[in-house]
C-alpha cells in the first residue's frame, strides 16, 4: 500500500539497546517500523508531493547544520501521557526544525498542536502512567546514552501496525 505520511527524523541507533524493548510495548511508532529517533518535523509533506526538488531542498537544509554529538541523559514527561529522553544539546534539533519550516512555511511541527517544540526521544505514550513510569525506572540507570547525529532522514509510511515506514532519503548534516 502507498504511504500516507512522511516525517523528518534523526535516528538514534545508539539508544535502541536501552529503549528498544520499551518502545516496542509503549510507542506506537515502533510498531510501524520507526526507529528510536528525535523528530525534526512531523508531519512533513504528503509522500506524493515529495519530488526531486523537495529532496534537493532537504539536502541543502541538512548541509547547513553541522553534524554533532548528543547525550540522552534525562527523563522527561509531557503530563502523565508521554515519557521521553531529553537530548543535550537540543539546539541543533531546533535549528533543523526552523530551517525546514523556513523552506516549507505551510508546515508546522505536530500541525501546530504545541506552542513550543521540545526535542525528545519518545520512550512511551498513551499507556497507564504506572507502565510508563516502570519503563522510565528501568531506563534511568542506563543513562547517559551518547550518540552522533550526522544524517537527517526522510521516512514515509502509514500510521498502522507493521513494518510500513521506510527511509525515502538520507541527507548528511554539514
Amino acid at each position: 500500500m502507498e504511504p500516507t505520511h512522511s516525517a523528518l527524523i534523526i535516528a538514534v541507533p545508539e539508544a535502541e539497546p536501552v529503549v528498544g524493548r520499551h518502545r516496542e510495548r509503549l510507542d506506537r511508532a515502533a510498531s510501524w517500523g520507526v526507529p528510536a529517533h528525535i523528530t525534526v518535523l512531523f508531519p512533513f509533506l504528503p509522500p506524493a508531493e515529495i519530488d526531486e526538488h523537495v529532496l534537493g531542498v532537504l539536502g541543502r537544509v541538512a548541509a547547513g547544520v553541522p553534524a554533532f554529538f548528543l547525550t540522552l541523559d534525562k527523563i522527561g514527561w509531557f503530563g502523565e501521557r508521554v515519557v521521553w529522553l531529553a537530548p543535550r544539546p537540543a539546539e541543533p534539533f531546533l535549528q533543523l526544525t526552523a530551517a525546514v519550516t523556513a523552506r516549507f512555511p505551510a508546515l508546522r511541527p505536530y500541525e501546530g498542536a504545541f506552542e513550543e517544540v521540545i526535542p525528545h526521544l519518545t520512550l512511551g505514550h498513551d499507556h497507564a502512567a504506572a507502565d510508563l513510569a516502570a519503563a522510565a525506572g528501568e531506563v534511568a540507570p542506563r543513562l547517559p546514552i551518547h550518540a552522533r547525529a550526522d544524517t537527517l532522514r526522510l521516512i514515509t509510511g502509514r500510521r498502522e501496525p507493521g513494518e510500513s515506514w521506510l527511509t525515502r532519503g538520507l541527507f548528511p548534516l554539514g
